[in-house]
């Protein structure tokens, strides 16, 4: 299976984090960070990260990520937002980064199981490592991993729980049974 990829992130180095951030949504509090080179961590929970002593110019462009990842967000609970565009800089391996890299392509809606993620980034035996790069994904929502399913259409593990991954996908029209 070959998707075009509708969502014009693009994953950058890692680099330490420079500042972060809380938002408010619907799903409740989001938590984020960033470094000088785009979005670390979107994440449900506190995390333990702390920005540490930058230059004044890396904290700016920390904080420039930052507000257009809120911006976008906001946006995208809204449903005015149907793809994300922003510098995204998460800490992973070659291997996540080539899984999140091929979340990036799903579109808007649409689901796709496992299986599909390892096909497309030419792994086909390594479902499981998919589901463990799926679930490593620092940056959840804008690296959409809630929507990969199970091969049978069930929901599956979400880092954050079902009933949030359930609710993004209701928000997306992903899943008919939850329209």
């Amino acid at each position: 299976m070959m998707r075009i990829a509708n969502n014009s992130c693009k994953l950058h180095a890692p680099a330490p984090m420079a500042a972060t951030c809380t938002l408010e949504s619907p799903v409740g509090t989001l938590w984020l960070g960033a470094s000088e080179n785009g979005l670390m961590t979107l994440k449900a929970a506190p995390f333990n990260d702390v920005p540490v002593y930058h230059s004044e110019q890396a904290v700016t462009r920390a904080k420039g990520h930052l507000q257009a990842a809120c911006s976008q967000l906001a946006e995208f609970f809204e449903g005015k937002r149907h793809q994300f565009d922003l510098a995204l800089a998460p800490k992973g391996t070659e291997f996540q980064r080539a899984v999140w890299q091929a979340l990036l392509t799903l579109p808007w809606g649409e689901t796709a199981s496992y299986s599909d993620i390892a096909l497309q980034i030419a792994r086909p035996k390594a479902v499981r490592a998919v589901g463990a790069a799926n679930g490593a994904n620092p940056v959840a929502i804008i690296i959409p991993c809630h929507r990969v399913i199970g091969k049978g259409g069930a929901l599956t593990g979400y880092a954050w729980g079902l009933k949030m991954k359930a609710s993004l996908l209701k928000l997306e029209s992903a899943i008919p049974s939850l329209r």
